[in-house]
């Protein structure tokens, strides 16, 4: 992992994205993190980190746990079976 100030990191922009290929560099101003700079794989690493960050996404995630907890869910094998009669338009 890099740690590089935003000045050096606009001065020498592309050379960090180069450098963000083996790994993390953390920017920071004023000697505080700021930033990440990470190297995007494929579109899949992509959607996962929108995801992650996304607080509409993180909302269903906390309301479906809290039905699993309180035990509205439904068996795997239900959930599985449903989806893929959806999928064949069944």
């Amino acid at each position: 992992m890099r740690i590089a100030s935003v000045a050096d990191v606009k001065a020498r922009f592309s050379g960090y994205l180069k450098i963000c290929e083996s790994g993390p560099v953390v920017v920071t101003k004023n000697g505080k993190p700021v930033a990440m700079l990470l190297a995007m794989n494929d579109q899949d690493e992509i959607e996962r980190i929108l995801l992650a960050y996304s607080p509409k996404f993180q909302s269903i995630l906390r309301t479906a746990e809290k039905q699993l907890r309180a035990g509205k869910g439904i068996p795997h094998e239900e959930f599985w079976s449903e989806v893929k009669s959806r999928s064949s338009g069944a």
